[in-house]
């Protein structure tokens, strides 16, 4: 058993540990460092938590750790990168989840400890927990009862919201926008409903007042996510990440555990800081976001002229041969396809021709911050040609070829065009205004969030149809 000094210790170097990986991660060369910091972080913050003082049933810890242990190097390697989203989804909801236990199980312990000094009874036979609560104060106990609330309702809305978001990711529900007749009106209700409880619980009511607010919860959780269009979602698994984060804190404060109570801060708040970011991006209210009052149409879209003109690979070799420079666009459809080695091994052959090739990141392109960064990198594309949407976007008018592989919303000038459109007022890549465009795409459909593109109708573009992978592939040996 240690000692609360080693305790105290460890977490103030796995605080530290953890700042440390965050702040690396906003840098691409320095990532990989930053993700062993967090590792070695949370390595620590186990141990000295597991044999802190006050911790017993090994018996029953150990093997849970090894067993979660287990689960989650077997998911590691199973789970592609096209499934990091929802993994990351699923995810937070195991946070969310837990909160809610815990919570419940503080209530019920300090029922336990108010049920022995109404009979003077000794805490011998108490839990650590319930040993630590039976030295507050009144006072104090209404503090515990506070965290015990705001662990149990936050936890439920990342709960529901993350299986929702995990779903809409995975192609298990619709992507679109579905909300319940009534609307918003059914969450305030909810939540004033919870909030009623709330002060009930407060005042001394039982039990079930827990149980009903976590029921509310899970409601406004699943309705909130429900009401989000597909289009949004790397904004919503970021929102769901900062909830995740409160959710911990909140449990933090309610087991008196320093360093949980960091780490939530820590992720509540860069969670948050991200989701305002990526809303800017997208030109959204941070406020509507929260309450998920967005992703859904403003009225009846603007009508297509046109139609959607195919070329082979023979024609865009062609052109790429005899382009200055290129600008590769990649989304979630180049994740799909696992075409990112491809498509690296297309940009060297296209510099060794002496081409000037770049990438135009958009801040919410696939369905994850920073998917795209993360798969370029895997595949070895030099970081300083990667660039982000602000840093690009003027040069696309002196662009002689841009490559769309397997994006939609990203590059669809209706954001700017069309005000009654889903994404009406998004900042997007103008990959229009270059010479000539090609889309990797593998049909005519409208893709994940259901919307539809007019770039695919415009003269200057060519529907490159099929697998990215293979379509790629189909280039190399075309490329002079």
């Amino acid at each position: 058993m240690l000692s609360q000094g080693f305790v105290s210790a460890a977490a103030i170097a796995a605080s530290v540990l953890f700042i440390l990986s965050l702040g690396g991660l906003s840098n691409q060369e320095k990532a990989k460092r930053a993700v062993w910091y967090g590792i070695v972080g949370m390595a620590v913050a186990v141990f000295f938590t597991a044999f802190g003082p006050g911790i017993g049933a090994y018996w029953l810890m150990i093997p849970m750790m090894i067993i979660g242990a287990v689960i989650g190097a077997y998911v590691a390697k199973k789970v592609d990168m096209t499934e990091m989203p929802q993994l990351v989804a699923a995810l937070h909801s195991f946070v969310g989840l837990a909160a809610v236990f815990v919570a419940w199980s503080a209530d019920l312990e300090r029922r336990r400890v108010l049920a022995a000094r109404a009979l003077d009874a000794g805490t011998e036979q108490f839990s650590a927990f319930a040993a630590l609560v039976a030295t507050k104060a009144p006072d104090e106990l209404m503090f515990l009862q506070v965290e015990v609330v705001l662990g149990v309702f936050i936890g439920a809305v990342t709960f529901t919201g993350s299986v929702i978001a995990f779903g809409k990711l995975a192609g298990k529900v619709d992507g679109k926008p579905k909300q319940l007749p009534g609307g918003h009106l059914l969450n305030a209700g909810a939540a004033a409903l919870s909030l009623l409880l709330a002060i009930l619980y407060l005042n001394g009511a039982g039990f079930w007042t827990l149980l009903l607010i976590a029921a509310l919860a899970f409601f406004i959780g699943y309705h909130l996510i429900m009401g989000i269009g597909g289009a949004d979602m790397p904004v919503v698994v970021s929102m769901l990440n900062s909830y995740s984060g409160w959710a911990a804190a909140a449990i933090g404060f309610t087991l008196s555990n320093d360093l949980l109570i960091v780490t939530g801060a820590l992720v509540g708040s860069s969670g948050a800081i991200l989701s305002y970011i990526m809303c800017k991006a997208m030109n959204r209210n941070f406020v509507n976001v929260i309450l998920g009052g967005f992703g859904g149409s403003q009225g009846p879209a603007a009508e297509i002229e046109g139609e959607q003109v195919a070329i082979d690979a023979g024609g865009v070799a062609s052109a790429l041969n005899d382009a200055d420079s290129v600008i590769i666009v990649p989304g979630y459809g180049m994740a799909v396809a696992q075409a990112q080695n491809a498509v690296s091994e297309l940009v060297r052959k296209l510099r060794a021709a002496g081409k000037q090739v770049r990438f135009g990141i958009h801040p919410v392109a696939g369905r994850l911050p920073g998917h795209m960064n993360v798969l370029l990198a895997e595949a070895r594309v030099p970081y300083d040609i990667v660039l982000e949407m602000d840093e690009i976007n003027d040069d696309f008018a002196s662009t002689d070829v841009v490559i769309v592989i397997g994006s939609n919303d990203i590059v669809n000038p209706a954001a700017q065009d069309d005000p009654n459109s889903p994404i009406a007022g998004m900042p997007v890549l103008k990959v229009w205004e270059s010479k000539q465009v090609f889309v990797c795409k593998r049909g005519q459909g409208t893709g994940y969030s259901g919307i539809e593109n007019p770039l695919f109708f415009k003269e200057n573009t060519r529907m490159f149809y099929g697998d990215a992978r293979s379509s790629i592939d189909s280039l190399l040996s075309q490329i002079d």
